[in-house]
């Protein structure tokens, strides 16, 4: 398998995903996914009013359109988020957009939200097999702006609802123009009452998340968690991935334009994370941002976050991060 790993990784970074994804998606229909990956001991417990096999899920990003969720499922993750998704199909930013940083352990990507379109992860809610928690991650157009841009989340919202067992709104990708600005006190409140009066009219009753960003000051996502804290949506996703490349061992990506994911997140969204804790004890958070290890996924759960979700660590080191992850010994 470890060779198997080496061959994909020849490609492209974007193309190796998508192939390693297949490749997955093969061995769980010739069903032998489970020779290569054994299954484990649930270890099951209910968090928000659901319940879940084990602590340890998928991030948004790996599963954009739910084209994978039977296969992800069968590994063991005890949930999977797909998404982020559009109301409209649209192909994201021009490529190359992925990047491998092999020395930093880290990935910048600029895709742009690229995704087949709400009405494509609709029809693979309603078709999966896979019986764990599954959420949805939400986000807008690029060329929606201002109201358009709320009404995005909230055409997306309405259509998973019924089959989502959480949603998440994601505020937080750098590589939609001006989506950070959502951050700021007058639009994050506009965007919490919208979803809080769409979220009533159809009778939604499910967990929802807001996602946010790393690169935010202390005192903002402080103001932003109080909001939430206040509101009917449930907790926060810490966090998505930074525009910050200074700390990088690969001087030639700093100036890189994108959002950096890996090992150098992970001490900048941990500490996004310690800081809401504290300062909001109660408030349900899923951490994300840098998990490479067990080690890291301790240090996320001991931090404050209930839930833990993986990408790149994922990515770089194959299915098998997730019994090494999930391992009592």
């Amino acid at each position: 398998m470890k060779l198997i790993l080496k061959i994909i990784k020849i490609f492209p970074p974007e193309a190796s995903h998508i192939i390693a994804l297949h490749c997955l998606n093969i061995l769980y229909k010739l069903k032998i996914l489970n020779l290569f990956f054994p299954k484990f001991e649930k270890d099951s417990f209910e968090f928000v009013g659901l319940n879940f096999t084990n602590k340890l899920g998928t991030a948004a990003g790996l599963d954009k359109n739910g084209d994978f969720i039977n296969c992800l499922g069968a590994l063991g993750f005890g949930f999977i988020e797909v998404g982020t998704i559009t109301p409209l199909p649209q192909s994201g930013n021009p490529k190359p957009r992925v990047f491998r940083l092999s020395k930093d352990s880290a990935v910048i990507n600029r895709l742009g939200f690229n995704n087949k379109g709400v009405e494509h992860l609709v029809k693979n809610l309603q078709q999966k097999k896979y019986k764990g928690v599954v959420g949805v991650n939400i986000g807008a157009n690029k060329n929606s702006r201002d109201q358009k841009r709320i009404d995005d989340y909230l055409i997306c919202f309405e259509r998973v609802a019924d089959y989502a067992d959480y949603i998440t709104i994601n505020i937080s990708s750098p590589n939609t123009p001006e989506l950070r600005n959502l951050h700021n006190e007058k639009n994050i409140k506009l965007l919490i009452k919208s979803v809080e009066e769409k979220s009533r009219l159809i009778n939604y009753s499910g967990p929802i998340f807001l996602k946010i960003s790393p690169d935010e000051p202390a005192n903002l996502i402080k103001q932003i968690a109080g909001l939430i804290e206040e509101s009917q949506l449930t907790g926060l996703i810490i966090s998505n991935t930074t525009v910050k490349k200074n700390n990088l061992i690969e001087d030639k990506y700093k100036h890189y334009q994108g959002g950096l994911s890996g090992k150098p997140l992970m001490e900048q969204s941990t500490k996004s994370l310690k800081i809401i804790k504290e300062a909001f004890p109660q408030l349900p958070i899923i951490g994300v941002g840098g998990v490479m290890s067990k080690y890291d996924f301790d240090t996320k759960i001991s931090s404050g976050a209930s839930l833990v979700q993986i990408y790149t660590g994922f990515i770089i080191h194959g299915p098998q991060i997730i019994k090494q992850i999930l391992s009592k010994h």
